[in-house]
């Protein structure tokens, strides 16, 4: 006969679960989530419930659990499983076994509401302010990077891709609502290139590797002290680093004025842009045409190297720990996808900062 658990089997399930290192339980005990209510309601515009019918979730409780999803990776479905399955969830959410849990369509409403809304950026915005509060200011310089998001791959015609390009619906498309619904009009092809490895018989092939790609771009501006990201943007995965540069991400608000960034961001527009802006460019310098690296260059490069490095580890942090990857269909619900990784990554940093801060 199975024993039916009790009040306090929970509570010392709950205690072994602290004792083990409970990840979320330190997310509620550091991160103070109330400040995300004043945004959330602004977006959502919740009725008062004069008109009955069933209420709403608490957007706070909601908005967990899109930290939840964003931190383990989790399609609506298995997010909906989880929370009833974990007490680690149910805990964060301060859920009690008996209490109604939203199931993976409310989750799925709620995200859709926040992303026509446009709510990522203040919600990003909000975060940043608690990193501020907390004596966490962008300090000495800020770096800048990309890297590829994949989506689900699209296969299209020729004449299709044609049409997306030049921005238009494809004719066969617009009287098909549920195949438009499903196809990702705003992603797109590129090329990542990766080093070339060496072969079985020792040899290097002469070069690199081009590898098709499908998806969307996450460009990042993070302050070199604390490593926090501190601006961002989305765009298709075709689209230019070098050009995001002068479109919003850089951070006025560092202490310092100095940018690093890789070659991509070098280009006589962007170095005007910042002398103009009061910054100090420290973009690696490319490679002369034909001609070889001088060596004053390549020493100037490898110091730079050195600090532009760092936010690798960030993009490094996403993907490897949160599996970052678009499943959904749009530029907008990208950035929304994104937007939530970023927020999240900061919350991580916020975390390991404030544990380093509190053992010295």
């Amino acid at each position: 006969m199975v024993k039916q658990a009790g009040f306090f089997d929970v509570e010392e399930r709950l205690a072994r679960l602290s004792g083990l290192g409970d990840q979320l339980e330190a997310f509620s005990r550091t991160v103070n989530f109330e400040v995300f209510r004043p945004e959330l309601e602004k977006a959502l515009a919740y009725s008062d419930g004069s008109k009955g019918g069933r209420p709403p979730f608490d957007p706070v409780l909601m908005f967990k659990i899109l930290v939840i999803q964003t931190l383990n990776n989790l399609s609506d479905e298995r997010t909906e499983y989880l929370i009833n399955d974990r007490l680690s969830f149910m805990r964060i959410l301060g859920l009690g076994l008996s209490d109604r849990v939203p199931d993976a369509k409310t989750v799925w409403l709620f995200r859709e509401r926040l992303t026509q809304a446009g709510a990522i950026e203040g919600l990003f915005n909000r975060f940043d302010t608690t990193l501020r509060n907390a004596g966490y200011l962008p300090m000495s310089g800020q770096i800048l990077d990309a890297t590829l998001v994949a989506a689900p791959k699209q296969r299209n015609t020729n004449a299709e891709k044609a049409d997306l390009r030049a921005g238009r619906i494809p004719e066969d498309w617009q009287d098909k609502p549920s195949k438009l619904s499903h196809k990702d009009r705003h992603a797109r092809w590129t090329l990542k290139f990766t080093k070339a490895k060496r072969q079985d018989d020792g040899t290097m092939p002469s070069s690199d590797l081009a590898i098709p790609f499908f998806g969307y771009k996450s460009h990042v501006s993070i302050d070199r002290k604390y490593r926090f990201i501190r601006k961002w943007k989305t765009t298709d995965a075709a689209a230019s680093d070098g050009a995001r540069l002068r479109e919003g991400l850089l951070d006025k608000a560092n202490t310092a004025s100095s940018v690093w960034s890789d070659t991509a961001y070098r280009s006589k527009a962007n170095e005007d842009f910042m002398e103009k802006q009061g910054f100090v460019s420290k973009v690696h310098r490319k490679k002369p045409h034909l001609k070889p690296m001088p060596l004053h260059i390549q020493r100037s490069n490898a110091g730079k190297s050195v600090i532009r490095s760092r936010v690798e580890h960030v993009f490094a942090d996403q993907k490897s720990q949160m599996g970052l990857f678009v499943r959904t269909v749009g530029i907008s619900r990208a950035t929304m996808r994104i937007g939530l990784a970023n927020i999240v990554y900061n919350m991580r940093r916020f975390l390991f900062l404030e544990r380093i801060s509190a053992n010295a």
